[in-house]
């Protein structure tokens, strides 16, 4: 990707006379307000804000400034299939990736993928994106995960992980560990471990655990996905001591009242993936019981190979669900719901507040605060009838915004997104590698295997109720049974 910011080239840039929601911990909204960005950081947030006489101006009127978004879960090395699998279910995603298809994919085809969803997110406004790349297979896979993060000049994390091994045997080898002292440790990338617990009494992912422990990272785990993770996954991480605050468990949608306690007791934070939820089979989407619960939320998209790359769609995804559930609940008491519990301030702080929690970078970005990273959206769009009149700025973003409202976009104060393009980045290299990754899988597959894949049949043969290859383990369910 091409360096440098011809739209401000590192003078202080300062936003005029937009709504400003802050995001800070009153959710103060300030209309017809400034910010002001110095360097890589929010210099003032306020109303007639003065500026150094070489700032850039950015006109905001009649528009919505607001924190970056953040997502905890994209498989972004995916993204080089979008839509293939529009209508898949969960077992045909885990059949095409996990036991056909997915070792295929090489180090170029993960860097091809990766490289168009860093752009797709600084689009849509998400400044700050975990990659869940469970594809890397080897560390040449995992070099080029982080090479094409590093050319993007969003702020990303990446959750490290393998489907095709064990965690207990990838996280513990050497070439995993040389890979976080060359890539990692004291770079500019976050870093998670990414593992699924399949319940195996024997707790094999202990040892992967441990290796977390050892190297002071979080661990992001699938919890609660019917057929495949449980509770059972969820007691053994607690009886061994690691469930912590910086546990993300995605989707949590079919696990009982005990293993919600155990996340609460202890911290840990749920990443939502609404439209997956809905669409795939996880489980209904669980914001419901972890509002119980006072679970702390995040927002996340999953994978581009179903669904949108943007956390609009999120937000709008999960008030539905949640209301429709509150609703549901209520008539089958034969009552009526006169008042939402869940508002569309909720989400919105998800989709910002509840990501930079998540990942532990609440102190440096998620909210519009003098000394945060300045990571800043601008929501105008003067050719939309959608954008005016501004009534509820909240319900604003979470039912009417789209990426095409996306004016601008800052990422450390650098602007990534002007006028509604993207900026420094070259979008027509992005296209030729992604072509090339779809052009090799075509003929890898071959035409007609290609074709099956966007509906692929079970495999015939009897697979494990558990679809994680690298484990016998056999819960009893009868979900993967023939």
């Amino acid at each position: 990707m091409s360096a440098g910011d011809p739209v401000a080239d590192g003078r202080p840039v300062v936003f005029r006379n937009g709504l400003v929601l802050t995001m800070d911990d009153r959710h103060t909204v300030l209309p017809d307000a400034d910010v002001l960005v110095v360097g890589d950081r929010i210099a003032a947030v306020g109303v007639g804000l003065d500026a150094p006489a070489d700032a850039v101006e950015i006109d905001a009127t009649g528009g919505i400034l607001m924190p970056g978004m953040i997502d905890t879960h994209r498989h972004m090395w995916q993204t080089a299939m979008r839509g293939y699998g529009a209508d898949w279910t969960l077992t045909q995603y885990f059949v095409w990736y996990y036991l056909d298809h997915g070792r295929l994919f090489r180090p170029e085809d993960v860097h091809a993928g990766n490289v168009l969803a860093a752009l797709e997110a600084i689009d849509a406004g998400v400044t700050t994106t975990v990659d869940w790349s469970h594809g890397l297979r080897t560390v040449e896979h995992a070099d080029a995960a982080a090479d094409a993060l590093e050319s993007v000049p969003g702020r990303f994390v990446l959750a490290y992980g393998n489907i095709q091994q064990g965690p207990w045997e990838w996280a513990t080898s050497p070439e995993f560990r040389d890979f976080h002292r060359r890539r990692i440790d004291g770079g500019r990338l976050g870093f998670q471990l990414a593992f699924d617990v399949t319940g195996d009494p024997s707790f094999p992912e202990k040892a992967a655990f441990e290796v977390a422990r050892e190297l002071d990272v979080p661990v992001t785990t699938h919890a609660g996905v019917w057929g495949a993770t449980n509770d059972d996954g969820i007691r053994l991480m607690h009886e061994h001591g690691f469930m912590t605050p910086s546990t993300v468990y995605v989707h949590a949608a079919t696990l009982n009242p005990d293993s919600y306690h155990r996340i609460a007791a202890t911290g840990g934070s749920v990443s939502v993936s609404t439209e997956s939820e809905q669409s795939a089979g996880q489980g209904y989407p669980p914001t419901w019981a972890l509002r119980r619960h006072d679970i702390g939320v995040s927002l996340s998209m999953d994978t581009s190979v179903w669904w949108s790359g943007d956390l609009f769609s999120a937000m709008r995804a999960t008030l539905g669900a949640d209301r429709a559930r509150e609703h549901l609940d209520a008539h089958a008491r034969q009552e009526t719901v006169t008042h939402a519990h869940l508002r569309a301030e909720h989400v919105v702080d998800w989709a910002t507040r509840g990501g930079s929690r998540a990942l532990g970078m609440d102190s440096q970005v998620g909210s519009l605060q003098a000394g945060r990273k300045a990571d800043v959206v601008l929501l105008r769009n003067d050719a939309s009838p959608v954008m005016f009149p501004l009534l509820n700025p909240y319900g604003h973003v979470a039912f009417q915004a789209q990426r095409g409202d996306v004016h601008t976009v800052l990422v450390d104060g650098r602007v990534v997104k002007h006028e509604h393009r993207l900026v420094g980045v070259d979008l027509a290299a992005a296209r030729r590698g992604v072509e090339a990754t779809v052009s090799y899988l075509m003929d890898a597959m071959g035409e007609e295997a290609w074709r099956r894949g966007m509906n692929p049949d079970i495999p015939a043969t009897a697979v494990l109720d558990n679809p994680y290859t690298y484990t016998e383990w056999d819960a009893g369910s009868a979900q993967w049974k023939h």
